[in-house]
């Protein structure tokens, strides 16, 4: 008996997927263990929490207390579920918690985030660069919008003293969750992509998004790319990203584009959400970032248009 049509289509994305979703799960987690691994080790001996002190003052420029510092660079080097953690131990007031919390929505995991980025396009030092530029500038814009005055009340971390058998096994536990999210999502998205390809679905995605790409300055070639980002973020989402790059539907300078883009605002749900429990609101987490998003695009895009008019220019005699 012939498999029903509909079953075999489904089949046939779900097989064309699978390979490509194992060889991109793989490739997050060759980078993420050993990543997460040294991140944990220098927590535990207090190296994040000595650099944090040279950038302390920094912060007081803002308005910031201390404290913020080792939110900030943990952040840089972790995701947002340990800055949740951190802010949580500390009594952060409303004004300056939300403040920090956006400049971490922008500026965290670095390491693995920014491997993504360069694997569909972008320079490392170029996306660091925007991120922590975009991190500040959202700081010092929500310091003047947002009512209220800081508070002179300095602040200091309460650490954990543990031991470095109690912190491998904590960091064990929460890299095997780690992985198998990894395997888990990076395979059903790449498989809800086959089949939306499949049956035609994604230009019912890309068609009323058109207007919203254009305002950002984005090409419409990145547009499931960009939902995607929005939704799980850049780690996850990164399967959907080099798959678009790989099969040539999203060009490189599209995709640089893009990279612009959701290196400064991405995951707009999952990880605003997990600020509303420390009692943030949920919208000074997220136009920020939009915002920025969208300068840090319109930029790059005057700052080529620049180079190819100076690249037309006659030598100088």
């Amino acid at each position: 008996m012939t498999e029903p049509k509909l079953t075999a289509r489904i089949r046939k994305s779900v097989m064309t997927a699978l390979p490509k979703g194992l060889k991109t799960a793989w490739w997050l987690i060759k980078i993420t263990v050993p990543v997460s691994l040294a991140v944990m080790l220098l927590d535990h001996y207090g190296i994040l929490s000595l650099v944090a002190g040279y950038t302390s003052p920094l912060f007081s420029r803002l308005g910031l207390p201390g404290a913020s510092a080792v939110v900030f660079i943990t952040s840089i080097f972790t995701n947002i579920y340990s800055v949740v953690a951190i802010l949580a131990m500390l009594d952060f007031p409303l004004r300056e918690g939300t403040i920090l919390a956006v400049m971490c929505l922008i500026s965290h995991g670095f390491l693995i985030e920014s491997a993504v980025m360069k694997r569909t396009g972008s320079s490392v030092a170029r996306m660091v660069l925007v991120r922590l530029t975009g991190s500040f500038l959202a700081a010092w814009l929500l310091n003047l919008v947002m009512p209220g005055n800081m508070s002179d009340v300095p602040l200091l971390v309460s650490g954990t003293d543990i031991g470095l058998t109690a912190a491998l096994l904590h960091w064990l536990n929460s890299i095997t969750s780690t992985v198998l999210k990894i395997l888990v999502l990076v395979n059903l998205l790449l498989i809800a992509q086959q089949l939306m390809e499949e049956f035609g679905w994604i230009a019912a995605i890309n068609k009323p998004l058109t207007p919203v790409m254009k305002v950002f300055g984005l090409p419409h070639s990145a547009t499931l790319s960009w939902v995607v980002a929005n939704l799980i973020g850049l780690a996850y989402g990164s399967a959907i990203m080099i798959d678009q790059r790989e099969k040539g539907r999203m060009s490189r300078s599209d995709a640089d584009l893009l990279n612009h883009h959701v290196a400064v605002s991405h995951s707009q749900l999952e990880d605003p959400l997990l600020f509303i429990t420390l009692g943030y609101t949920l919208h000074w987490l997220i136009w920020p970032r939009m915002l920025v998003a969208l300068l840090a695009v319109w930029l790059r895009k005057l700052e080529l248009r620049w180079s190819r008019q100076r690249a037309r220019l006659p030598e100088p005699v």
